[in-house]
């Protein structure tokens, strides 16, 4: 076992996904609370193939991928915000409609130019080895950057996410800090997507809060359990990936899959044996 680890962190490749898997989990799983509560989670499905549309037309056009793609997936953050507050179009047609159209125009970027190589492979799947010493250090600004303000604005999310028609009542700009959650989901979709894959990405934000939900009450009790889910299930994913010689983006699901089955049954024997107690 301590030969397998020592082979395992004496690549670099697996300490820069580590780094950057690590504070991507992070930012995805505190996000992914109040994505989760305001029934806007599957938000990250529909960036990820903006962004996988972007880094096609990028990787085309041979332009860098990263500088290329945020800019493109926080527009695309807010136009989704905006169109599913419309009453034309809801929140799970208006992200249908922008993942499947974009998710075409990289497939039809990628057959043009390109076509399916193995860079192109990684953007969909996710790929350990795809990580650059400038992605690293791009990702772990972003990083700290989302950390940060959702660490300043945290009371504001939180009055937001449970109750937004008393929090306008209150005083609070509802739709500045949606727009905010909207902004920080999306750099946290792009940095994540090199890793995990367009099709993968989603997983990161929807499986931790779920799973934390399971056996946590309090917003404060999710948010913190569900940091801890994400990233202890990002790390067992690398370590399964690198021992089975899986794919790094499914092998990271497959344990969140796992990790939620088991905390789901934690909370159903927790319920169990409460309600067995009798009333005092």
């Amino acid at each position: 076992m301590l030969e397998f680890f020592q082979s395992l962190f004496s690549f670099t490749f697996v300490i820069r996904a580590l780094i950057v898997g690590t504070l991507v989990s992070l930012c995805a799983a505190l996000l992914g609370v109040s994505l989760v509560l305001k029934r806007y989670s599957m938000i990250g499905d529909g960036l990820s193939h903006v962004s996988f549309g972007a880094l096609s037309i990028a990787v085309a056009l041979n332009w860098a991928p990263l500088p290329v793609s945020i800019p493109v997936v926080v527009l695309a953050a807010f136009f989704l915000l905006r169109l599913s507050e419309s009453s034309k179009i809801k929140g799970d047609a208006a992200i249908a409609l922008i993942s499947s159209s974009s998710l075409a125009i990289g497939v039809i970027a990628t057959s043009l130019s390109t076509g399916m190589n193995s860079d192109m492979f990684s953007y969909m799947f996710g790929s350990i080895l795809a990580m650059s010493s400038s992605d690293v250090y791009i990702s772990v600004i972003l990083s700290g950057i989302v950390l940060v303000l959702y660490g300043i604005f945290y009371n504001k999310i939180f009055a937001v996410t449970f109750d937004e028609s008393f929090a306008k009542a209150t005083g609070v700009r509802a739709g500045l800090y949606n727009m905010l959650l909207a902004f920080l989901t999306a750099i946290t979709i792009v940095i994540g997507m090199r890793l995990m894959g367009a099709l993968l990405i989603s997983s990161l934000i929807i499986f931790p809060a779920l799973s934390s939900m399971r056996v946590c009450k309090s917003f404060k009790g999710v948010i913190l359990l569900s940091a801890i889910v994400a990233v202890v299930c990002f790390f067992l994913g690398i370590v399964a990936s690198f021992g089975l010689s899986t794919p790094t983006g499914a092998s990271i699901v497959i344990v969140n899959l796992i990790v939620l089955f088991l905390l789901g049954g934690a909370g159903w024997l927790k319920e169990k044996i409460k309600k067995r107690q009798p009333l005092s």
